[in-house]
């Protein structure tokens, strides 16, 4: 498991459709195309996944879809339920000030099939940490870039 943790600089409302929003990923993982639609998202990447060719593909079930009210924080749940992928995601999103919020992002992703899904998920950690860290700073980017056209 993977957690990575970034102070985006916009209110937690905005920062959750930000980040919460999985068509919005496309972005920021590279050779990556996302389709959200009816409860699941596909993610396909590959060096022609942007242009509809194949690829890796995630398959993600909706599970928790909360965004942030008040004090208590937006979380956003997914379970990977693909034939090579399987696991979980969760990102949460909870106000540090007034324009700002702390983004936390896990993930908890192994191969399906015969390996243990510990001996997977040991081996896929250091590029989901790497993949869930470009992320963020490329949304926190985007963030800024945000927050700097409302001034």
């Amino acid at each position: 498991m993977t957690t990575t943790t970034r102070v985006l600089p916009l209110p937690a409302p905005r920062a959750w459709d930000l980040v919460a929003d999985a068509r919005n990923h496309a972005r920021w993982v590279p050779l990556t195309r996302v389709n959200v639609a009816g409860g699941h998202v596909v993610a396909v990447t590959g060096p022609r996944a942007r242009r509809g060719g194949g690829g890796l593909v995630d398959r993600m079930r909706i599970d928790r879809f909360d965004p942030p009210h008040d004090d208590r924080p937006g979380v956003a749940e997914f379970t990977k339920v693909g034939r090579v992928l399987r696991g979980t995601a969760r990102i949460e999103v909870q106000a540090a000030g007034p324009d700002a919020a702390r983004v936390s992002w896990t993930e908890s992703v192994h191969l399906a099939g015969p390996l243990p899904a510990g001996l997977t998920r040991a081996a896929s950690a250091p590029f989901l940490t790497l993949m869930v860290r470009r992320a963020l700073r490329l949304a926190a980017h985007e963030a800024a870039q945000e927050d700097a056209h409302h001034l």
